[in-house]
C-alpha cells in the first residue's frame, strides 16, 4: 500500500493539475484557440467550409511527411473511409490486434468485414510481425483472381473462404509497433496495411512518423489525445487518387456543381468543420511544445518506477514515442484490481487496458490466434495520469490523508 500512495504523490508533483481528481488526460490550450475559434464566428465560416480545413490538412500533411491529408470529424469516420479506400468490402476479413480501442473492430465493421484478432508483441502492445506471419501462413492461401479492382493473386482464409482484405496495426497508446516489418509481410501476402495511428501523432519508427508507413493511415484529435480539435480525425496517403476519392467520400460524394444535387455514389457526411480545424490549427502549432512536456513527464515517470515494483512502460528499440498515456504494468491482475481501487478512491484517475476486443459479444465468434501476450498484458497494464504537465501549478501530495 505505500507504493500506491508514493505513485499519488509522483503523480500529483510531476503532472501539476490544479484539480482534486488529476484526470487521465486532459487537453491543453496555451496558444490561438481562442483566436481563430474567434475569426471563425466572425466570418461565419463555422461549418465544413472555411480555410481551417485546407490549413490543418496542409498541418498535418507536412508535419508527418504525408503527401496528402484529409480532414474527418473523428478518428473512427477517417478509419472506416481508409478502409473503404483499401478495397475492404462486405464479407472480408481483416487483421488486427485484440488489445485496442473499440474503435478499430467498429470502423472494421462498418464496411461489413470481419475482424481476425491476432496478438501483439509485450514491448510494443501492437500487433506482432511474429504472429501475423505465422497466422498466414497457417490459415491463407493464395488464390488467382483476374475481377477488377482487386485482381493478382489474393490471399483467402483456408477456414472460411473469406479474403484477407487488409491488416490495421494500431500503436498503443502512442507507441509504435514493428510496422516495418508489418508491411513487409503484408506485402508478401499482397494485403493493404492501414495504420492506425490514432493515438501516436508526433511518434517515429526508425526517424519516420507513424501512420505513414502503409497504403493509408489516420490520426484521431479527439479531447484526450495529445492534440485536439475537440473531436477529428485525418486520412493520410501519399496517393494522390486516394486522396481524392477520401475528400469524395467524405463530403457525401457530392459532384461540384454550382447548383445541382448530384451525387455519384454512397458518401458519408464525414467532413470536419472550420471550427475544429480552427481549433486543430491552433494545438498543432504547439505539437512540438507538447511532445517536450510529455516527454520530461515519462522521464520522470521512468526515474520513480526504477525503484518500485511496477515496470513503467518505455519507447520501443529504434522508436521516439509521444507518450500519450503513460503505462505501467503490475506484478499480476490482482495488484492490478488494488491499484486501480486505491488511486481512483485517492483523486488520481488510473484506467486499465481496453476490454480484449474477442471478449465482447459482438466479437466474441471472431478468429484469433489464442492472444497470449494480449492476455498477459490485459492482466497487467495500468494507465496513469498522463497530460502535458501544467506550469505554475502543485499540490502538497505528501500531506494528503488517503481513503483505505
Amino acid at each position: 500500500m505505500s507504493e500506491f500512495k508514493e505513485l499519488i504523490t509522483i503523480v500529483r508533483t510531476a503532472v501539476n493539475e490544479p484539480l482534486d481528481f488529476i484526470p487521465l488526460h486532459a487537453p491543453r490550450f496555451t496558444g490561438n484557440e481562442k483566436k481563430y475559434l474567434a475569426e471563425c464566428i466572425e466570418t461565419n465560416f463555422v461549418s465544413s467550409v472555411g480555410e481551417f480545413v485546407g490549413r490543418f490538412e496542409q498541418m498535418c500533411a507536412e508535419y508527418t511527411g504525408a503527401k496528402y491529408a484529409v480532414a474527418a470529424m473523428n478518428g473512427t469516420a477517417a478509419l472506416h473511409i481508409a478502409l473503404l479506400l483499401a478495397g475492404v468490402k462486405s464479407e472480408d476479413e481483416v487483421i488486427t490486434q485484440a488489445l485496442t480501442f473499440i474503435a478499430t473492430a467498429n470502423a472494421i465493421s462498418y464496411t461489413g468485414a470481419k475482424p481476425i484478432f491476432l496478438d501483439v508483441d509485450k514491448e510494443t502492445m501492437g500487433l506482432s510481425p511474429i504472429a501475423v506471419e505465422s497466422w498466414l501462413q497457417e490459415n491463407v492461401e493464395m488464390r488467382e483472381i483476374n475481377i477488377l479492382p482487386s485482381s493478382g493473386h489474393l490471399p483467402f482464409n483456408k477456414t472460411t473462404g473469406r479474403r484477407i482484405a487488409a491488416c490495421v496495426p494500431m500503436h498503443t497508446f502512442g507507441h509504435p509497433a514493428k510496422i516495418t516489418e508489418l508491411k513487409r509481410i503484408c506485402d508478401l501476402f499482397n494485403i493493404p496495411l492501414v495504420e492506425d495511428a490514432a493515438e501516436s501523432l508526433g511518434s517515429t519508427y526508425s526517424g519516420k512518423q507513424t501512420g505513414t508507413f502503409g497504403k493509408l493511415g489516420i490520426l484521431s484529435f479527439n479531447g484526450n489525445k495529445i492534440i485536439t480539435s475537440g473531436g477529428g480525425g485525418m486520412i493520410l496517403t501519399d496517393d494522390e487518387v486516394l486522396a481524392k476519392q477520401a475528400k469524395h467520400l467524405t463530403t457525401q460524394a457530392k459532384v461540384s456543381h454550382p447548383w445541382e444535387f448530384v451525387h455519384d455514389s454512397i458518401g458519408y457526411n464525414y467532413r470536419l468543420t472550420n471550427v475544429n480545424a480552427a481549433l486543430g490549427c491552433a494545438q498543432m502549432e504547439n505539437l512540438d511544445y507538447f511532445l517536450q512536456l510529455k516527454r520530461e513527464l515519462a522521464e520522470r515517470y521512468k526515474s520513480f518506477f526504477i525503484d518500485t515494483e511496477f515496470t513503467f512502460f518505455t519507447e520501443p528499440e529504434d522508436c521516439r514515442s509521444n507518450y500519450w498515456l503513460n503505462a505501467i504494468l503490475t506484478k499480476d491482475r490482482q495488484q492490478r484490481d488494488e491499484l486501480l481501487e486505491f488511486t481512483n478512491k485517492n483523486g488520481v484517475m488510473t484506467r486499465p487496458v481496453w476490454e480484449l476486443m474477442n471478449r465482447l459479444p459482438m466479437f466474441s465468434d471472431c478468429q484469433t490466434d489464442g492472444l497470449q501476450n494480449s492476455i498477459w498484458l490485459a492482466d497487467r497494464v495500468v494507465n496513469i495520469p498522463s497530460s502535458a504537465p501544467v506550469p505554475g501549478y502543485g499540490k502538497k501530495a505528501d500531506l494528503m490523508e488517503y481513503e483505505e
